[in-house]
């Protein structure tokens, strides 16, 4: 990564890269697992650094993406077999099934964490 990424950013977007294909975490749940980021500094990182991380696998606590990103989302999380729980018309009202696809990253050790 770049070290011009603001504090935490760099931690953000390992912890996304390391979400494995089908699999999901919330943006809370990213910035609990980088200890003191809340879920809009997790948006917000994304929004300008993650262009090339698995962005569709970060979502909202309802377990849905922001609505300009549903289409593509809804694309990636069939291609994955990621679980939907909520399926209708419009990409925008499905859902990913967050008890069936939240990914336990807690076995997962972080580069940060293995240099302390």
């Amino acid at each position: 990564m770049t070290s011009s990424l603001p504090e935490r950013a760099e931690e953000i977007l390992e912890v996304v890269h390391a979400i494995p294909p089908g699999r999901v975490l919330t943006f809370g749940d990213v910035g609990a697992r980088v200890g003191d980021r809340g879920p809009r500094f997790v948006g917000n990182v994304l929004r300008r650094f993650g262009s090339g991380a698995p962005w569709w696998r970060v979502l909202r606590a309802d377990g849905s993406t922001p609505p300009h990103l549903a289409e593509e989302a809804l694309r990636r999380w069939r291609a994955e077999g990621t679980p939907l729980r909520r399926l209708a018309r419009a990409a925008t009202d499905v859902r990913v099934d967050l008890g069936a696809a939240r990914w336990d990253a807690g076995a997962w050790t972080a580069p940060w964490e293995e240099q302390r």
